[in-house]
């Protein structure tokens, strides 16, 4: 079984503070890192390089925004896995107003980012359409559930042991709820945040294959390892609503007749 679950928030974004930037994919909302998002990125990465090897990471997945990812990929001789159960999360579009992007293929990320392996099939896609809150939880519950025995199958036990999420904040959020089990926990992630979860053993309740509620918590979305400490943290209350509904977001125009697929759960095919 996996022994750690490392996750991440992306690092301080240039959309944030500049409304002309060039994506570095190509990529509509894909924005790049800034200067102090490049450099989180770095002392994530020498955070890890300064464990213990038996604690570093051995696996790294990350949302299709990969810029994060790389310095800890580079540094631990580790592939990025990109995995579209783990992307941003969207708003429900505007009836009528088209549909949100979807981030590039496995393939296409590899024209930008030489540490993504294309071995990699994503196992979930979400909609197009957006998603409620409720609906991004159900996302990770089923990705998680699916991803966690897929996992233990493909890769060697050297392999999966310990695991890092390189993500956004309302799924970093999402994935520390169900691995816990618990969508009731308050958090707050800012940029570059690590959580460290750990596995249940046997005796304190958790069976052999559970995959939700599997795991309790080390350390929750901390900024410690950052020399600036947790910058722009967003938690669920962030979220305008009204009447207890996702306020929806406009699509982007001229996707009106796109098809919104694939999505959810894929069938995975993957060789590793």
């Amino acid at each position: 079984m996996i022994e750690k679950i490392y996750i991440a928030r992306h690092g301080f974004r240039l959309n944030w503070i500049n409304s002309v930037w060039t994506s570095p994919t190509g990529l509509e909302r894909d924005p790049p890192l800034t200067a102090y998002g490049e450099t989180q990125a770095e002392e994530l990465c020498q955070f890890f390089m300064s464990f213990p090897e038996e604690d570093r990471p051995t696996a790294i997945f990350s949302s299709p925004y990969c810029c994060t990812a790389r310095p800890v990929a580079q540094a631990l001789g580790l592939p990025i896995y990109v995995e579209h159960g783990i992307a941003e999360w969207y708003s429900p579009v505007v009836p009528g107003s088209g549909l949100h992007p979807r981030p590039g293929s496995t393939e296409s990320l590899k024209q930008h980012f030489a540490e993504v392996d294309p071995s990699w099939k994503t196992m979930y896609y979400p909609s197009r359409k957006g998603e409620t809150v409720a609906e991004l939880h159900n996302r990770i519950d089923t990705f998680l559930s699916a991803f966690v025995p897929v996992v233990l199958q493909r890769f060697p036990p050297e392999q999966h042991r310990r695991i890092l999420f390189v993500t956004h904040a309302a799924t970093t959020i999402a994935l520390i709820h169900s691995f816990v089990g618990d969508r009731s926990l308050h958090l707050k992630a800012g940029c570059c945040s690590l959580s460290e979860l750990e596995r249940k053993t046997i005796e304190e309740g958790v069976g052999e294959t559970q995959v939700v509620g599997g795991w309790k918590p080390v350390s929750l979305v901390s900024g410690d390892h950052l020399q600036g400490g947790s910058s722009r943290e967003w938690g669920f209350e962030d979220i305008e609503v009204e009447k207890g509904r996702v306020v929806e977001d406009p699509g982007v125009p001229g996707t009106e007749n796109e098809p919104d697929a694939p999505v959810g759960l894929q069938k995975h095919t993957s060789n590793l």
